[in-house]
């Protein structure tokens, strides 16, 4: 037992040093940094749309969630998050933050008593104010966030109602969901192995003939749309319900992600604890179109199809690497799962993957170990000698680490509108703290853009930078 303690009292020393290294070395490897503290872990963290536009901050909606003990409700908190643009921050002020403390650029404007803890958050492409979450529970809730009332917190509040409730899975679906890009659709896995596809349109189209029922003096018992008219009445207290449109069978266990292809609203992905990929098209039936036998080693928790090429899909599993297919090469021979490449430097299971909505070929990636890399396929086997002399053992393709979190890095999420710029969140509840934390971060524009360019505005500078060392 004293042999234990010793190697943990050790092991969090190594860990107190290694995070103190990259504080020491925040004005050098980033351009903005703010770290926010939680009171409750966090499991998700979303980026809303900009609200503003300013000379030297941007305003956007930020998205998080609040896990509680039980004591308290869990929620959904809506944030307004000003955004410092691009070689405006002072390098000597972005590393001076207490990790005990909030945030100056984060503000909460509005909280939501989520009914259950928030596993996933996901914005609606179309609309700035619609979002939908998931928690413990078989069913999909969409919230029009600019029209829920902010509720006070306190035990036993009651909790928030949301606008629309999406149903159609027999089982929990905890984590797998996605919003498509062209249209309002929806998409859902869970444990009942199936992915799942509605239309937020449905619901509009439920509701006009409600109406028009209504108008005609038309009983819902005669109506043929029976259930979604009930569900759709204003009388009703609950709120109302659509089903599916679509129940697609295929995984042999739990569907943990699924993602939409950024080109068409038809075709989307899944990816779950069977170790399996699979492929759709609602236009071919509810049963695969191909299916990836042992893409993984193990579990697959993630999955993301590239917005700028459709050929090009990125998963993250619990065997702690992160594989990127190319749908027209998926299988080999016998079947089995054929990754263009396999990204291995992470030492835990990986919890998030997302390509750059900035870069072709740039994607980041979140573990239980505690690290967010980013990588670029391009840089795969194209590590030149210098780098290889400075850091031979890097992994091929790795360009960046951000290493500023504490604990497992549950989720992240590229700002389409402010490039380059990321927001992660770390469940801290293993750490002496507790809690969570929010990141928001952009790393230096010296480390992703071309070398010659980089070379050339650092030649500029040579003669003002030999002068200062001089000085010194």
């Amino acid at each position: 037992m004293k042999e234990r303690k010793k190697k943990a009292v050790v092991q969090v020393r190594a860990e107190d040093e290694s995070y103190n290294q990259w504080k020491a070395g925040i004005p050098l490897l980033y351009d903005w940094f703010t770290n926010h503290n939680l009171v409750w872990p966090s499991q998700c963290c979303r980026w809303g749309p900009q609200l503003e536009e300013g000379k030297y901050k941007n305003l956007h909606r930020l998205y998080l969630s609040e896990r509680t003990d039980g004591t308290f409700p869990n929620t959904l908190v809506i944030s307004n998050c000003e955004v410092v643009k691009p070689r405006v921050a002072a390098a000597e002020h972005i590393s001076k933050f207490n990790e005990e403390h909030c945030s100056p650029f984060i503000k909460q404007s509005k909280t939501i008593i989520h009914p259950g803890e928030v596993n996933r958050i996901r914005e609606l492409p179309q609309s700035g104010k619609i979002i939908a979450t998931h928690t413990d529970s078989p069913d999909v809730l969409i919230w029009d966030v600019e029209a829920q009332p902010d509720c006070h917190i306190a035990r036993n509040a009651a909790e928030s109602r949301p606008d629309l409730i999406l149903t159609g899975h027999q089982d929990n679906a905890e984590y797998a969901l996605a919003m498509c890009p062209l249209e309002p659709l929806v998409l859902s896995g869970g444990k009942d192995k199936s992915v799942v596809l509605w239309s937020i349109h449905d619901h509009v189209s439920v509701l006009a003939v409600a109406s028009a029922d209504k108008s005609a003096g038309v009983s819902p018992e005669s109506s043929s749309n029976k259930q979604s008219i009930e569900a759709g009445d204003e009388k009703n207290s609950e709120s109302p319900t659509v089903g599916p449109r679509g129940v697609f069978q295929g995984h042999k266990d739990t569907v943990e992600d699924v993602q939409f292809c950024p080109a068409s609203p038809q075709e989307f992905c899944s990816a779950g604890d069977d170790s399996c990929v699979i492929l759709w098209d609602a236009r071919a039936g509810t049963s695969p179109v191909t299916k990836v036998e042992k893409a993984h080693d193990g579990d697959i928790n993630c999955v993301d199809w590239n917005p700028h090429d459709v050929n090009l899909i990125l998963t993250g599993s619990a065997d702690s690497s992160v594989r990127m297919f190319d749908r027209r090469k998926l299988l080999t021979s016998d079947g089995v799962g054929s990754p263009v490449y396999r990204f291995e430097l992470h030492k835990a299971a990986i919890l998030c993957v997302q390509w750059s909505p900035n870069k072709t070929s740039v994607f980041g990636s979140s573990s239980e170990d505690g690290f967010l890399n980013i990588w670029d396929y391009e840089k795969v086997g194209r590590k030149s000698e210098r780098v290889a002399r400075r850091a031979p053992n890097a992994a091929s393709g790795l360009f960046f680490q951000h290493a500023g979190h504490r604990d497992k890095v549950v989720d992240f999420h590229w700002n389409a509108s402010d490039p380059w710029t990321i927001v992660s969140v770390s469940d801290d509840c293993a750490c002496v703290a507790g809690g969570g934390t929010v990141q928001i971060w952009r790393m230096s524009d010296l480390i992703y853009r071309p070398e010659e360019e980089v070379l050339a505005e650092l030649e500029k500078f040579k003669d003002h930078i030999f002068s200062c060392s001089s000085e010194t």
